[in-house]
């Protein structure tokens, strides 16, 4: 069989299937801050063969685990594919052998029983260890030097869950991963499992409890007191599945919940707060008083992705689907039910924060599940700075007591990944430090790594480190200190 890949809609987008190592990369601008001691740890997705399916979407890629290693003002860059169960399988048959995303009805019969999951959506660590992560499958762990491929990871065989979300957090507080699963026990089931580990890996809590229907549950929040998980009707269905239809598709009927539930909380302890019809994926942060709860979450009218259906026929809209940062606040206090939220039968309240649209958000990591002053996020709409092209174009950062939003443009035929924050030393105030991004230059076919102040998001950038390469489409990633590496492995 020829391996040939369809036609990219734009070159940038064609499979780069390379695993690199650059040593010292080009600094093409500014100066790398000395005292930057660490990893920018990077998840990628990369096809290693063309799709199985016409049209299959970008989800449905190779995950590549990528790092930027910083020591002395110098950056090293490395990736490697990681070796999981699906991609061994391929690799062997030198062909793509599993069919459309999250659709098992789709595959090679060779593969049967084979796990899908692809290690494509963040890169995370804890107690030690590097996981690559991906919602419908186990974590897959990843030498933290190297890249390799170490294994799939179960946390000493205590996961029971079939699957992991691709959104812990670790309580700054306790030191504790807070995780869970959906589709637990399979494809389209609505169980979700919660789990909290220990500083060293172990299990801590387990609660199982169904959702009220099938459906996607990317991220999720937690606060000091409780865990909320946001159902929003991207639903699933097995019976479509099987009819080789899509695993997500929008229903523009159903209401969102928000699951509630104490830390550590027992399964008959969760409530179900309801709202009406919209769309939210990721959580830049949450936290509570006691009594209330605050999520900001960007928040559309519509689903962001247009490559899931709408079950009513609409054609997607890009405009309903532009995500504004927007806080929900709910009353524990009050029954799920009651409409105290916005008075028109809502359980929780919606404030828009900012008139910026976008995805990515991020906050300093050291306030997780705390009440944050400072985040930020990858912007698609500015208002009054329209400009051609397509792709987050902007960054927006957000200082929350002063209400007030600082924007930078990519540049030309440009595009930003998701930013992340880091410390510029481990005493700093919450959001003074550095903004490390990877902009996607689309006229040049290279890519570029921005280190920008945190605090000053428009000033020319602390450095630019320019990679010879471009960098496929990337998602989530996060920054690991050399010294929190040490003292936690």
């Amino acid at each position: 069989m020829v391996t040939r890949f369809p036609e990219p809609i734009h070159p940038f987008a064609a499979p780069m299937r390379v695993e690199a190592e650059i040593f010292d990369l080009e600094v093409s601008q500014g100066e790398v801050p000395a005292h930057l001691d660490g990893t920018y740890y990077r998840i990628l997705c990369d096809r290693q063969f063309p799709p199985l399916v016409a049209n299959d979407i970008p989800f449905n890629a190779d995950g590549m685990a990528s790092s930027f290693t910083f020591a002395d003002g110098h950056v090293d860059f490395r990736s490697r594919y990681v070796r999981t169960p699906r991609f061994q399988a391929e690799r062997a048959a030198r062909r793509a052998l599993f069919g459309a995303y999250r659709n098992p009805f789709t595959d090679d019969p060779s593969v049967l029983g084979v796990v899908r999951g692809l290690a494509n959506t963040n890169l995370f660590w804890h107690a030690g260890r590097l996981l690559a992560l991906r919602e419908d499958a186990p974590p897959i762990e990843v030498d933290p030097d190297t890249l390799e491929t170490v294994g799939e990871h179960t946390f000493g065989g205590a996961m029971t869950s079939l699957t992991f979300t691709a959104h812990p957090k670790v309580d700054p507080r306790s030191g504790e991963l807070v995780c869970f699963g959906y589709a637990a026990k399979g494809e389209t089931t609505p169980d979700i499992v919660y789990y909290e580990m220990d500083k060293a890996g172990d299990v801590l809590h387990e609660a199982w409890f169904a959702a009220p229907y099938s459906a996607m549950i990317h991220d999720f929040a937690v606060t000091q007191n409780f865990v909320v998980f946001p159902v929003v009707p991207l639903t699933s269905d097995l019976e479509r599945l099987k009819a080789g239809g899509s695993h997500f598709a929008w229903d523009s009927t159903l209401d969102v919940y928000l699951g509630v539930l104490p830390r550590k909380g027992r399964p008959d302890q969760v409530r179900w707060y309801r709202a009406s019809n919209r769309f939210a994926s990721h959580i830049l942060g949450a936290w509570d008083d006691g009594r209330y709860i605050h999520i900001d979450t960007p928040v559309g009218a519509t689903k962001y992705f247009p490559w899931f259906p709408d079950l009513s026929g609409a054609p997607h809209d890009p405009v309903a689907a532009r995500g504004y940062l927007s806080r929900w606040t709910l009353d524990t206090h009050a029954a799920p039910g009651s409409g105290d939220g916005s008075g028109v039968g809502d359980d929780f309240t919606q404030t828009r924060l900012t008139d910026c649209a976008g995805d990515f958000p991020r906050i300093d990591d050291r306030f997780e599940t705390l009440q944050h002053g400072w985040g930020v996020m990858a912007l698609n709409h500015v208002p009054g700075q329209e400009r051609p092209g397509a792709g987050f174009r902007w960054l927006g950062g957000f200082d929350f007591s002063k209400g007030t939003t600082t924007t930078r443009f990519a540049g030309p035929e440009s595009t930003f990944y998701e930013p992340i924050f880091v410390p510029g030393r481990p005493d700093a105030p919450e959001g003074q430090g550095y903004l490390m991004v990877v902009v996607a230059r689309m006229a040049q076919l290279h890519s570029e790594l921005l280190i920008l102040d945190a605090q000053r998001l428009d000033a020319p950038p602390v450095a630019t480190v320019r990679l010879p390469i471009r960098l496929p489409y990337g998602l989530h990633g996060n920054w690991l200190d050399t010294h929190d590496r040490r003292r936690n492995s």
